[in-house]
């Protein structure tokens, strides 16, 4: 059996062990800095045994899961005692950080910068599902300063998990995934945050959220020992895209302060659009 090493065991990470140990040849060895979501991990059946990072040099891939923040240093720490054959990618949402710190490694050949576009508002070993990246998009950034061969081995796990490849520059991707995820992140979690502080009875928060509410604000329950270094590693496109949303925010109170009916209908039936786009989309999966 092929051995895969899954570093970081959350929702991500336990979920790529799971599949990919259903999927593929692997006997699947996880390392966690919390000694519970090893243990967790291990009764749950998403890892086959713990393994110590001395004994990762053999892997034939790992798969680094962990907040974006300490991805470069991590990877830079693997990529030190890999041999030439062995595939490592990460999982992070931010990109050109990662791709820029470990440019210059001898073995940046062996590395693949993926994000796999999938995951619930859920966190640790529990949170680990089977087929999560089923018809999901993984986009893999700077594919050419990565070996043809350990590309290849990527790109056939990726279809393993029934998964879409997308090729992007890093730039680009941390630019279009503050506007169209990142932002979408901020928005639930300062949703959320207001209604809990306007909002004092907790009981009329229970029984009054309708199913609008609930799906708008389920992503303020992902963790925010994720989602606080993404905020901070895409800071600059985060903040130009809270920028407009604040601006916007601010001319839709003017039109309800003013009661101006017409440019509200206006604004919204623009916005409206956007279910052609999302329409085209589940039609073209």
């Amino acid at each position: 059996m092929k051995k895969l090493v899954v570093i970081g065991l959350g929702l991500i990470g336990g979920s790529l062990a799971l599949d990919l140990k259903k999927r593929g040849n692997f006997k699947v060895y996880g390392m966690d800095q919390n000694p519970a979501h090893i243990k967790k991990s291990i009764e749950l059946g998403v890892i086959d045994e713990e393994i110590s990072f001395a004994d990762i040099t053999n892997a034939d891939v790992i798969i680094i899961a962990v907040p974006v923040n300490v991805v470069a240093g991590l990877t830079l720490k693997v990529l030190d005692i890999i041999s030439d054959t062995t595939l490592v990618f990460d999982v992070g949402s931010v990109k050109n950080e990662i791709c820029k710190e470990i440019s210059s490694h001898s073995k940046r050949k062996n590395f693949v910068a993926a994000h796999p576009l999938a995951g619930t508002e859920f966190s640790g070993p529990e949170a680990a599902i089977y087929d999560l990246f089923d018809e999901k998009v993984n986009i893999i950034c700077e594919a050419d300063k990565t070996d043809w061969r350990i590309l290849d081995n990527a790109i056939s796990l990726f279809k393993l998990l029934n998964m879409r490849i997308k090729m992007m520059n890093p730039v680009e991707h941390d630019r279009h995934i503050a506007y169209v995820s990142h932002l979408s992140h901020v928005s639930s979690f300062m949703l959320g945050k207001t209604v809990l502080e306007i909002e004092k009875n907790e009981q009329a928060i229970f029984d009054m959220a309708s199913t609008g509410f609930a799906s708008t604000v389920r992503l303020a329950k992902s963790s925010a020992n994720t989602w606080t270094p993404i905020f901070l590693e895409n800071k600059e496109n985060i903040i130009k895209s809270l920028d407009e949303y604040i601006k916007n925010l601010n001319e839709f109170k003017e039109l309800i302060k003013n009661n101006n009916a017409e440019a509200l209908n206006e604004s919204m039936n623009g916005t409206n659009y956007i279910k052609s786009i999302l329409n085209g989309i589940k039609e073209s999966n």
